[in-house]
């Protein structure tokens, strides 16, 4: 072969040589760029932060920085229902009803005469309070006893007259103090029931009762069962007295109820309760009406002359006024009480009309005979009524002889 031929093929071949080793990074280059502008380049970013991927990060974060609030509000929520146990609170007090069976007591529940009450209240300090009767007669029939978590009150061989509230409440104690838990506080109100007796005894066949203007007035007549149908009677002249739930309400809890008391009630009255074909009388209640005054009495003080002559007569008028046939009492002290001097007092009394009301003027004058030289000092009128005492003062000055000489030779040089 021609030299000048190998030399051309050879040439040839070198140069084959170092353009396959150059096209190899470069493709290398591009297999690499297939995947990376994908990542890097902007243009395709934005179509990824508008599918949400960047968002659901945000998102999360803002869930872990949430995530205190969270935790932080769990006492706010847990705080809240404590503030409504204000107004319910939450019951601590069961009934126990068999062995293993309790059930949450209402504003009221009955058993039958005879029957046990076992009731349970939760705490670890309990007080229990109920019907007097079983304070004075239960001896051996009422059982209280305290466990670690809870306290048992136990009546065995229940009567009528076990019939009342029955509540409790537990106090929170720290070192040596101890105060009432206002949200640990349960009550209930217990019938026991008696075909043959419709009335809780009582002990007295006549009971006097105050109807008195100022306040309501309560005849306590309570029934053993709440389904008794209750009235109210006046024993002289016979008659119904009318029950419209304004002027006069009836409770089996309590009995009636005289909201706005007259004088047209006063008398003997009686309360009738009728079930099952069985009608009773309770005891009889004596009402006296007492027409009490809004407020004590407001008494004002005048004398004669609050600078007398040694010798002379004065006087000191004390004044109340008040309510219509409302009664106020006055009572004196003055200095000639020290050496004996008798009081002497006028009183009276008239309508009067102050503003255009009608109201009643009480007076008491006391009246003071040649003053002497100890009558000096303050004079206090107390005027009492039903409703308390009020006083009103004013001081007395006695005039020397040597004064009015004084006085007179003043006089005179003018």
């Amino acid at each position: 072969m021609n030299p000048k031929n190998i030399c051309f093929l050879a040439y040839v071949l070198f140069f084959c040589v170092i353009s396959a080793k150059s096209r190899v990074p470069t493709q290398a280059t591009k297999d690499m760029g297939k995947n990376i502008p994908k990542s890097s380049d902007p243009s395709e970013v934005k179509p990824t932060r508008g599918l949400g991927h960047k968002k659901p990060k945000k998102a999360d974060s803002q869930k872990v920085l949430e995530a205190p609030r969270a935790r932080k509000s769990r006492p706010r929520v847990e705080a809240q229902p404590s503030g409504a146990l204000v107004s319910s609170p939450p019951s601590i007090l069961i009934q126990v009803v068999g062995k293993g069976r309790f059930q949450k007591v209402g504003d009221s529940l009955s058993l039958r005469a005879g029957d046990a009450l076992e009731l349970r209240c939760r705490g670890k300090s309990v007080h229990w309070r109920f019907p007097v009767y079983l304070e004075e007669e239960g001896e051996g029939r009422l059982r209280i006893k305290h466990f670690t978590q809870y306290s048992q009150l136990l009546v065995m061989n229940s009567t009528i007259a076990d019939t009342g509230e029955y509540s409790c409440w537990s106090r929170y104690c720290q070192d040596s103090e101890c105060r009432d838990v206002e949200d640990r506080t349960n009550k209930t109100f217990v019938f026991f029931t008696d075909p043959q007796e419709l009335f809780v005894p009582t002990e007295d066949y006549y009971e006097v009762v105050q109807l008195r203007t100022n306040q309501p007035t309560l005849l306590p007549c309570q029934v053993t069962s709440p389904e008794a149908h209750v009235t109210l009677h006046r024993e002289f002249p016979p008659e119904e007295v009318t029950v419209d739930g304004v002027d006069i309400s009836f409770d089996a809890k309590k009995g009636f109820t005289v909201h706005r008391p007259r004088a047209s009630l006063a008398g003997s009255l009686f309360c009738m309760a009728s079930l099952g074909g069985i009608r009773q009388i309770s005891t009889k209640y004596l009402l006296i009406y007492i027409n009490y005054p809004s407020s004590s009495p407001k008494p004002t003080i005048q004398a004669s002359a609050t600078s007398v002559p040694l010798g002379e007569n004065f006087n000191v008028t004390c004044t109340a006024l008040g309510e219509p046939e409302i009664t106020v009492d006055f009572t004196w002290e003055y200095p000639g009480q020290l050496m004996g001097r008798p009081p002497y007092v006028s009183e009276c009394s008239s309508v009067v009309r102050r503003a255009g009301q009608v109201q009643q003027e009480w007076e008491s004058v006391l009246y003071i005979e040649e003053a002497r030289a100890k009558d000096q000092g303050i004079y206090t009128c107390r005027a009492t009524n039903l409703q308390g005492t009020s006083t009103a003062s004013t001081r007395i000055r006695i005039l020397q002889p040597s004064r009015i000489l004084v006085s007179a030779d003043k006089a005179g040089d003018h």
